[in-house]
C-alpha cells in the first residue's frame, strides 16, 4: 500500500529539512520491523525540486512554474506504487495542485496527508535572504519570487478532505510528529490503512455512448448558472448558487469568477474526467465539489 506525504510551506521554511528528518525517522522504523513483512518491505522516496533538478529560477515565470509543477506531479506519480512512502517535498502552495495529487492517491486507494511547515514569514525572508548571500549554497529565491509565492500562498485547511489528516510542525518543534504521521499512513494496531476510491477518482471505461457530449453540456449549463447569477447579483460577491438535482450548492466566492477562469477550471474537470462514466446527474454532484474545492 503506497503513501503520500505531501510537504506543505513558504519558500525557505524549511520543507527539505524536515521532509528528510521525516524520511530518516521513517527509513528507521522500517529498518526496526524486519519481523513485520508488511512494513520490512516499504520503501521512501523522497521528491523536491533538488532531487529532480529544478532551478528556483523556475518560479520567475508562470510558465516555467507551470512545467515545474507538471514535473513533480509526473515523478511523484511514477512512484504510487504498492510499497512505496513518497515524500512529496515541494512548496505544494496552490490547493488545487493539493487537489490534484490527493485524488491521484485516492484513485489507487493509499493514506495521504498533509504537513504544513508553520514557519513566520518574517524567519523565512530571513532566511532566503541569508541562502541569497551564500553563493555556495543551494541558493535562496530571488526576492521578487519570494514575495510573489508568499502573497499567493494558500494555507492548507485541515476541514477539506484532501488536506486531511493535516500536520503542523511549527519552528521550535525538534520534529514533525512522526509517530501520528506514520499511524496516519501506516497503522500502528498491525492493520493496513485502506482507502476506499470515490467515484471521481475511480477510472472506467466510457461506456455511455453519449457520456462526453453529456459531460461537456452538463458543465457548461453549469457555468452558464453561475455567471447568470453573479450578473443578476452584480457587485454582491460571494452567494450560494442551487444546482438542480444537487444536495450542495456551489459556494461563489467573494470576488466574481470570470468566464475565461471558470472555463479554465471546467477544462481541468473534463480532462480529470473524460475516461470515466456517471450518470448526468453524478457528472452534476462531482463537478460541484470540485467547483467548491477550486473556490475555498
Amino acid at each position: 500500500m503506497n503513501r503520500l506525504v505531501l510537504i506543505s510551506g513558504y519558500p525557505s521554511s524549511g520543507k527539505t529539512t524536515r521532509a528528510l528528518q521525516l524520511k530518516e525517522l521513517f527509513e528507521s522504523k522500517i529498518a526496526g520491523s524486519a519481523s513485520d513483512s508488511r512494513v520490512s518491505k516499504i520503501r521512501v522516496h523522497h521528491i523536491s525540486d533538488q532531487t529532480l533538478g529544478l532551478s528556483r529560477q523556475v518560479y520567475h515565470t508562470a510558465k516555467a512554474e507551470k512545467d515545474a509543477r507538471a514535473e513533480e506531479y509526473s515523478a511523484v506519480k511514477r512512484v504510487l506504487s504498492p510499497d512505496d512512502i513518497v515524500l512529496a517535498d515541494g512548496l505544494n502552495y496552490i490547493k488545487g495542485f493539493r487537489y490534484q495529487l490527493y485524488c491521484e492517491a485516492k484513485a489507487v486507494q493509499t493514506p495521504s496527508c498533509v504537513v504544513h511547515i508553520g514557519t513566520p514569514i518574517e524567519k523565512c525572508r530571513q532566511i532566503n535572504k541569508k541562502l541569497l548571500e551564500d553563493t555556495e549554497a543551494d541558493g535562496g529565491y530571488d526576492e521578487d519570487d519570494f514575495e510573489n509565492l508568499i502573497f499567493r500562498y494558500e494555507e492548507p485547511n485541515g476541514m477539506t478532505r484532501w488536506d486531511s489528516p493535516l500536520f503542523t510542525v511549527l519552528d521550535e518543534d525538534e520534529t514533525p510528529p512522526f509517530e501520528q504521521i506514520w499511524d496516519a499512513l501506516v497503522g500502528s494496531d498491525g492493520k493496513v490503512k485502506l482507502v476506499r476510491p470515490n467515484q471521481a477518482t475511480v477510472l472506467k471505461p466510457a461506456t455511455e455512448q453519449n457520456y462526453l457530449y453529456e459531460l461537456d453540456k452538463t458543465t457548461s449549463d453549469i457555468l452558464a448558472q453561475i455567471m447568470t447569477y453573479q450578473k443578476d447579483h452584480a457587485g454582491e460577491g460571494g452567494g450560494e448558487v442551487v444546482v438542480p438535482d444537487v444536495e450542495k450548492p456551489i459556494e461563489l466566492p467573494a470576488t466574481p469568477m470570470t468566464l475565461p477562469q471558470l472555463q479554465r477550471i471546467r477544462r481541468q474537470f473534463i480532462t480529470m474526467n473524460r475516461q470515466h462514466s456517471f450518470s448526468k446527474a453524478r457528472v452534476k454532484e462531482i463537478f460541484v465539489d470540485y467547483l467548491n474545492s477550486q473556490f475555498l
